[in-house]
């Protein structure tokens, strides 16, 4: 008898089982609550750039767009910390390869969730009209810099480009899983 089959071993030594075991609930429920808002953000800051200059809407929609982004930076925030304390299941058998990929998309989605509301907020940082986290103005770090501002919002909108590609990569892979391997995985974090 190995340590998967032993009835002493521990959770991470055992081998999971095709249903697997479950995220916990704050986390389950942090999960979809983050993904909802990132994808509307995402569709709100591409809908965003296409307005012209000057139209008095799009300052409400911009201020909205920065409100959102640092509410999901707080949540982001505490699922981190959720997520230490509570851990998460292991993962069904797979490939090395599969594992890394899955450890490397994660690992990349968690610094494009922190990385894109800091540097949105810092390239506010830089303008004369910082950022409004719904209706009230947070603290500048900057001055009215147009090259600072160029250079945050130009890494802004590459993670944001990053992350819709790690999003597709994120889902396809839990599709295969659910569809092609059928390992239950997608069961672990489904609400």
């Amino acid at each position: 008898m190995n340590a998967a089959q032993s009835p002493g071993a521990t959770r991470d030594q055992r081998a999971p089982d095709a249903g697997g075991e479950r995220f916990a609930r704050p986390l389950i429920a942090l999960h979809w609550l983050i993904a909802l808002c990132i994808i509307a953000m995402l569709g709100i800051g591409l809908y965003m750039v296409g307005l012209p200059k000057g139209l008095p809407f799009k300052a409400t929609v911009i201020n909205f767009h920065k409100s959102l982004g640092m509410t999901i930076f707080l949540l982001v925030l505490i699922r981190i910390m959720v997520r230490i304390a509570y851990g998460r299941p292991p993962l069904p058998p797979m490939g090395a390869w599969q594992r890394a990929a899955a450890s490397t998309t994660q690992a990349l989605l968690y610094v494009a969730m922190v990385g894109m509301p800091l540097t949105g907020y810092l390239g506010s940082s830089f303008n004369t009209y910082g950022t409004r986290f719904w209706g009230i103005l947070l603290p500048k770090w900057g001055w009215d810099d147009a090259r600072l501002r160029h250079i945050f919002f130009t890494v802004h909108e590459v993670i944001a480009w990053t992350m819709i590609a790690l999003i597709a990569l994120h889902v396809a892979g839990a599709l295969k899983h659910q569809f092609v391997d059928r390992d239950g995985l997608i069961g672990r974090i489904w609400p």
